[in-house]
């Protein structure tokens, strides 16, 4: 009974932390940047006050829609690594373990070679190269006849390199001076050019995706026992999988074709969680999502902030990431997370 409560203790406070960490960074995300705003006029904004300039109109159509997708990608990263990891019961599996991130750059490599470097293009380009990699790989597992999760992981390897030997050919024919470049910032991933459309033209595929997987919670923690045990306690393996990469490469592709890749974020956030609440269940999935949130805006604040000319995402993510995968290691050696 008293380690019961221990634990209800633990989870309480771990979701209070991250909740209070999610809504600070939230804060401080709508306040920093090129045009400061000082929270005295963000809340004369919001109840209709007058302010100076052009303040309200940074404040609504970039600073505000950015921090929403900034919120919204980690989010999503974090809740689609931690399905990943429980799936295919590896803790380094993320968003690159079905070929979904390799897709999408594939996909806006070819739309940066073929009509330009316009965001739109990108942005389709990324989404339906991210839909395409995940079918090739439903297409090999059937192929071979073994739908194994083992199955699954090598057959997103293999997409995964046949993408990349694609996107090093585009490169190499690619215009140094434009498509080059576009094609290298956009696999470095940003949330500069973000816009209060983008928001909304990914919102409704980010919901169906996010609530899905969160709704198949149950079965998705099943997923991670044996094949054996699975079909003994009435699973629909088949089914319950091809739902669940689909929700999954549906939540990652509507990010990343907004933001371009961002690397360890979906990686990360599932292990922060492990060690806050040393559990890995529907509780751990949710709380996933919401160290996604925060750590995401956290990156993002600092890539505005650190240097006079913003910094790619992926090198934030990559430089947080790294000491927590240490740490995870370490945990994982001491306390068996």
């Amino acid at each position: 009974m008293e380690r019961q409560n221990t634990e209800k203790r633990r989870l309480y406070l771990a979701f209070a932390i991250t909740a209070s960490v999610l809504v600070l960074a939230a804060a401080v995300s709508v306040c920093v940047g090129k045009y400061p705003i000082s929270p005295g006029e963000i809340l004369a904004i919001l109840t209709g006050g007058e302010v100076e300039g052009n303040t309200g109109k940074v404040f609504y159509t970039l600073r505000l829609s950015r921090t929403a997708m900034a919120a919204l990608s980690g989010m999503g990263l974090g809740l689609a690594g931690s399905v990943y990891q429980s799936v295919f019961k590896n803790p380094l599996a993320s968003p690159d373990i079905v070929g979904i991130s390799s897709g999408a750059n594939l996909g806006a490599a070819v739309a940066i070679a073929a009509v330009g470097s316009a965001v739109t293009s990108v942005a389709v380009g990324a989404f339906l190269g991210g839909l395409v990699a995940v079918v090739l790989v439903v297409l090999v597992v059937q192929a071979t006849g073994s739908p194994s999760t083992s199955t699954y992981v090598l057959s997103g390897i293999i997409i995964s390199s046949v993408a990349q030997a694609v996107i090093m050919l585009l490169k190499y024919f690619a215009d140094s001076e434009s498509q080059l470049a576009a094609m290298e910032y956009w696999t470095m991933g940003s949330l500069a050019a973000v816009t209060a459309s983008k928001v909304l033209s990914v919102l409704p595929f980010w919901l169906v995706g996010f609530v899905g997987l969160l709704l198949l919670r149950r079965q998705i923690q099943l997923l991670s026992l044996s094949e054996e045990e699975c079909r003994a306690l009435g699973v629909r393996l088949r089914q319950v999988r091809w739902t669940v990469l689909g929700l999954s490469t549906l939540l990652v592709s509507s990010v990343i074709c907004v933001t371009g890749l961002i690397s360890f974020a979906g990686l990360i956030a599932p292990h922060i969680a492990a060690l806050m609440i040393r559990r890995r269940d529907g509780y751990a999935m949710v709380l996933s999502a919401l160290v996604g949130g925060a750590v995401l805006l956290i990156a993002d604040i600092l890539a505005r902030s650190l240097h006079s000319a913003e910094l790619p995402i992926s090198i934030l993510t990559t430089l947080i990431g790294v000491p927590i995968l240490v740490w995870f290691m370490y945990a994982r050696k001491e306390r068996r997370v």
